[in-house]
């Protein structure tokens, strides 16, 4: 389902960079199999030559939040990159922000099947950037990032720890928020999407350990969803909730976050 050429060149061209002390922040596109688009995203290197770990960031969709796209996590990289982590910050289909209303329904289970292959895509050039130690690679997932890297939990063995954060078990729940389909035509779109399901594809997962956070006040995830996907995913595992809301803005969340990777990933915190 989400196979695709994994000896394709993925041609990874820069567009720019910049320095944030001796930290490297490119910004860089990429080949995708069978897409005619090149994907764009952040690298956040560190100084030095490694070992690294590497993270691979998934942004929210939340318009017009300035950070509904691949800007979401960097401070967050950044801060990563100074612990030694190489991280990658992909565009997904839903970075612009009209990305929701001007969708086509029809269109909703291969976009989603090519997404999927974009972010092993990504993950391919983020394990060969010099020094990553493909050994020590993380996805950190929030919202539909979160979902879809419940996916490539199910698909891709090269991601040994999972950071879900507010994601919601089954693409219908935010697919249809206010689709107009009703009877047979309702069955039949429910029907073949939830072949993608989230919560089918991490019970796929093996070796992988996964750390979700949630708010409490979601209303987008309430209590029963964020349990049932959390309990669906193979262990160990562990679940933090949060006095807020699906931003997960609470700065508890991003330290147990850091504090988790560090530990995932084997990471000197600095001093």
């Amino acid at each position: 389902m989400f196979d695709y050429d994994r000896s394709a060149a993925f041609d990874v061209q820069e567009v720019s960079r910049e320095q944030r002390g001796g930290i490297t922040v490119r910004d860089v596109s990429f080949d995708v199999p069978g897409s005619t688009r090149r994907a764009g995203a952040y690298l956040v290197t560190p100084p030095g030559s490694g070992p690294f770990a590497g993270i691979l960031y998934v942004h929210w969709y939340e318009p017009p939040k300035p950070s509904s796209n691949r800007i979401q996590f960097l401070e967050e990289a950044l801060l990563m990159a100074e612990r030694g982590v190489v991280s990658l910050l992909p565009d997904t289909m839903w970075s612009p922000h009209e990305w929701y209303t001007q969708r086509d329904l029809a269109d909703d289970y291969d976009a989603s099947t090519r997404q999927v292959i974009e972010l092993r895509r990504a993950l391919d050039v983020l394990t060969s950037q010099p020094g990553v130690d493909s050994e020590r690679i993380a996805l950190v997932g929030h919202d539909f990032g979160g979902m879809f890297g419940s996916i490539v939990a199910g698909w891709d063995d090269r991601v040994r720890s999972y950071n879900i954060i507010a994601a919601t078990p089954r693409f219908k729940e935010w697919y249809l928020f206010d689709a107009k389909l009703e009877g047979e035509e309702l069955d039949a779109y429910v029907r073949r999407i939830s072949e993608l399901d989230p919560i089918t594809h991490i019970a796929r997962a093996k070796d992988a350990t996964f750390f979700f956070q949630f708010g409490r006040t979601d209303r987008f995830v309430p209590e029963e969803k964020a349990l049932e996907f959390y309990e669906a995913a193979p262990g160990p595992k562990q679940i933090a909730w949060y006095d807020t809301d699906h931003e997960i803005e609470a700065p508890q969340a991003r330290e147990d976050r850091v504090a988790w990777l560090s530990e995932r990933l084997g990471l000197q915190v600095p001093v």
